[in-house]
């Protein structure tokens, strides 16, 4: 039997854990086992209209969760079916189908196509014998994904942390590029980062690059269209992992974002640019030596 939540947790941030941790405290005091239910894929890809990027796969999700004390997870498909289960229906599937005997809500959080503010989801749970707790709020930090997703998209990396509780991390395979980092003395990896994923706004990042064996390295991001080359066209992931040797391509690779170092900008010539790339290395190898 199981004390549960439930929502799509995208980004697992502080005020996700503020409530899984009371999760797991309801568990403990009631001698039943701790459950989070979450999504597929954001609710808003099956009702449409805006969909947001999402700052965690479900693969990068879900050890997030795990990292979170949590005894068991369960992934729901999202599908118009489950949209259109009422409030009392979806209780029901958790008592039923999942052993739910309490449920612990967030302070803002609805469910069933009937939810509102107007739902009183505390007689629904006590008419089909489920027990519901409100979750307090966490104090002193406005922890949401929507505010992690804008300072990403300002290029905010350090204020993305303090929502989330680690650095936003970019992860993916090593795909062929043009060459054009190698010429300049500085290899870069082209990630190939999932559609869904929130990428950040372009510039040049210091990051940890960490190999698929754990191998860590010092490295330098760049998100752009490389406006110097004039290749125009599509934003780009490459990665520079500083005293790295050797050959990434078909490797996958996750880089953690320490901070922006600057925008970027179109260069006078290829030279101008390396310069500007020696420089850049220099400032991550500073931020490294502080991390």
């Amino acid at each position: 039997m199981f004390v549960a939540t439930i929502g799509f947790f995208d980004g697992v941030h502080l005020g996700h854990r503020c409530l899984l941790r009371q999760v797991c405290a309801v568990a403990r005091e009631r001698g039943l086992s701790s459950l989070v239910v979450t999504f597929d894929r954001h609710p808003r890809q099956v009702f449409g209209g805006y969909v947001p990027q999402l700052l965690t796969t479900t693969e990068e999700k879900l050890p997030l969760l795990r990292g979170a004390g949590v005894d068991e997870i369960r992934v729901l498909r999202f599908d118009l079916s489950l949209s259109l289960l009422s409030a009392r229906e979806f209780v029901r599937k958790l008592r039923d189908g999942m052993g739910v005997r309490c449920l612990v809500m967030g302070y803002d959080h609805r469910f069933g196509h009937d939810g509102g503010s107007g739902l009183d989801y505390s007689t629904i749970a006590k008419e089909e014998g489920v027990e519901l707790v409100r979750a307090r709020e966490l104090e002193g930090l406005k922890a949401s994904s929507s505010v992690a997703r804008r300072c990403l998209e300002a290029g905010d990396v350090e204020g993305a942390s303090k929502v989330l509780g680690y650095g936003y991390r970019l992860g993916g395979r090593v795909v062929h590029g043009k060459g054009v980092g190698r010429r300049l003395g500085f290899p870069t990896a082209n990630l190939e980062v999932p559609e869904e994923k929130l990428v950040p706004a372009c510039g040049v990042y210091a990051v940890r690059a960490t190999l698929r064996d754990g191998s860590s390295y010092a490295a330098m991001l760049n998100i752009g269209n490389r406006p110097t080359m004039q290749d125009g066209g599509a934003v780009s992931v490459e990665a520079h992992l500083l005293d790295f040797v050797g050959d990434l391509y078909g490797e996958t690779l996750s880089v953690e974002l320490v901070s922006r170092l600057r925008g970027e900008r179109r260069f006078s010539d290829a030279s101008a640019l390396a310069a500007q790339l020696r420089e850049d290395a220099l400032q991550v190898r500073r931020l490294n030596a502080l991390t």
